[in-house]
């Protein structure tokens, strides 16, 4: 089950560079109950587990838009102390709160993120090589970071679009978010990890982090993100924007009912 998990985030991720993350989270609040995680854990598995899983499929992501230059590494670097300082606060944050509260906060983001799929604007290209740096790109980082890790996302939905209004040509906003979402992966998954109360789930795991789910997520989801990728040049954009924010809005939806 986890690895076609893997699979489905795999694709929503190349096809439009967010959503598998959120699709992770729905998914894995209703499946690690199964496995034996307590209910009133199973959110914070859902969220360690998705960004534990995220560590590669980001890195296969950015290494692929490295290898055709459209990461610009300057603004990773600047960004990079923010997005893991704000990914470890962020899951200290979220390891804080009671199960329910987390799932009404990823809800209202899935709701928040198929609105603005639906109704925002498509990227324009500048035309610009522009790099944005300096302490205001760590300051963003931070906030992006924490944001991230409380609903278990790789932060593309944040960072592209700052980036685009900053100046950044939207392919380059696309791959340097890639490189960021590894650095908001790394810190929030060992914070799920390393802050855990002791005995709370099932053999297998880290902390929070449900090693099976992540493990067999992760390697289907690195194979099955080129296939996403391939597909989105073959379908209409402004349709495959409201497709995918109708599956946002159901996504929320389903986390609201499982409440």
């Amino acid at each position: 089950m986890f690895p076609l998990l893997g699979v489905v985030a795999g694709v929503l991720a190349g096809l439009l560079g967010i959503g598998g993350g959120l699709v992770l989270v729905a998914a894995l609040a209703w499946l690690l109950p199964l496995q034996g995680v307590p209910a009133d854990l199973a959110m914070h598995a859902a969220l360690a587990t998705s960004m534990a899983s995220i560590v590669f499929t980001a890195l296969s992501s950015a290494w692929s838009h490295h290898r055709r230059g459209s990461v610009l590494w300057p603004t990773v670097r600047w960004m990079l102390p923010g997005l893991l300082a704000g990914g470890w606060l962020g899951s200290q944050v979220a390891v804080g709160l009671e199960g329910m509260v987390l799932r009404w906060i990823v809800a209202g983001y899935c709701l928040l993120a198929g609105a603005q799929m639906a109704f925002g604007g498509a990227r324009t290209d500048s035309g610009r090589d522009v790099v944005p740096t300096g302490l205001p790109m760590t300051t963003a980082g931070t906030g992006i970071g924490a944001l991230s890790a409380v609903v278990g996302i790789g932060g593309g939905s944040m960072t592209v679009p700052l980036l685009v209004w900053r100046g950044v040509r939207p392919v380059r906003a696309v791959g340097t978010s890639s490189a960021c979402g590894v650095a908001i992966a790394i810190g929030s998954a060992l914070g799920y990890a390393l802050n855990a109360p002791p005995g709370g789930l099932p053999g297998g795991a880290i902390g929070y982090v449900y090693l099976p789910a992540a493990i067999g997520v992760a390697v289907t989801s690195v194979l099955a993100a080129p296939w996403g990728t391939r597909l989105a040049h073959a379908i209409s954009g402004p349709a495959l924007r409201r497709v995918f924010a109708l599956f946002l809005v159901g996504v929320g939806l389903s986390l609201v009912l499982q409440g």
